[in-house]
């Protein structure tokens, strides 16, 4: 969702785009790469001269439950992939300028009331531990001069993603809070996500991590009772915190009952604009 939406944005830029591909090129828009290989990409003479580089993949952290194995999955996606990137970028003789790599508000843990930024420590748990692996597995672009900025996400509001999974349940009238519904949510909407990411590519006093989140978070029941509104449907169904643990585990804990209120302190002092600061203008737009 977000790198189709991105990919546009340049086009309407007129910045043309390479895409590194795990598949067999098609075109000389795409390059094949495997984080894996050695090296990760086969001519890697086709990365000089790139004004910039952005990361963003990484498995999806609520496709499964969280078992063991799957936990590495998503870790080798976060750690290995930006690490072969950075590795690679670093060797080139004409590196891009900037690098901007995906990260997490999954860094700050569950924090409670408590206002989070850019300067916050991070917390504790699998998400933190592994999103300040994710962040220094790019330390070699940035002993190679490169700008490194890493892209805190919070939760993105678009057409697909998250809210398509459960728009479908609130439709039905089959919605609710999630547990208590007190933890807050830092979401952002799918459009602000691409502008920020541009504005992070064209602001060059931004660098280290920038948290991609709303002005204005929200507790999850605030979420879920303007998303009924939205909907014209009830919210009555509450999904408790124990079913959720039963069923989802671990996941449950840190993906859908932590709270993290998280504030874009650097992007709004480097002065950038949302198109969709609070929650209901996201929700009008994604829906």
């Amino acid at each position: 969702m977000l790198g189709a939406a991105l990919c546009q944005a340049l086009a309407a830029r007129n910045q043309e785009t390479l895409q590194l591909v795990r598949r067999p090129a098609a075109g000389s828009l795409e390059l094949q790469w495997n984080p894996a290989g050695t090296p990760p990409v086969a001519d890697p003479a086709a990365l000089e001269g790139l004004a910039a580089a952005i990361h963003l993949s990484g498995a999806n952290v609520a496709a499964h439950r969280w078992t063991p194995a799957y936990k590495r999955e998503i870790a080798s996606s976060r750690i290995d992939s930006p690490r072969a990137l950075a590795s690679t970028l670093a060797r080139l003789n004409s590196p891009p300028q900037v690098l901007l790599v995906a990260s997490a508000i999954g860094i700050y843990g569950n924090r409670g009331d408590e206002l989070l930024t850019e300067s916050s420590a991070p917390g504790s748990g699998f998400m933190a531990d592994l999103c300040e692996q994710w962040e220094a597995a790019v330390q070699p672009a940035r002993d190679a001069g490169i700008r490194v900025v890493h892209l805190r996400f919070g939760v993105v509001l678009g057409s697909e993603g998250a809210l398509a999974r459960i728009a479908p349940i609130f439709r039905l009238g089959l919605g609710g809070p999630l547990g208590s519904g007190r933890q807050w949510m830092s979401w952002i909407s799918l459009d602000d996500a691409v502008a920020a990411i541009l504005f992070a590519l064209d602001t060059p006093s931004l660098s280290g991590p920038v948290n991609l989140t709303a002005p204005h978070p929200v507790t999850n029941a605030g979420f879920t009772h303007t998303l009924a509104r939205r909907l014209h449907r009830p919210a009555i169904f509450p999904a408790p915190a124990f079913a959720l643990r039963i069923t989802l585990g671990q996941m449950a804990d840190e993906a859908l009952l932590a709270s993290a209120r998280v504030l874009p302190a650097k992007l709004t002092e480097a002065g950038f604009q949302f198109q969709n600061p609070t929650i209901e203008e996201a929700l009008a737009a994604a829906l």
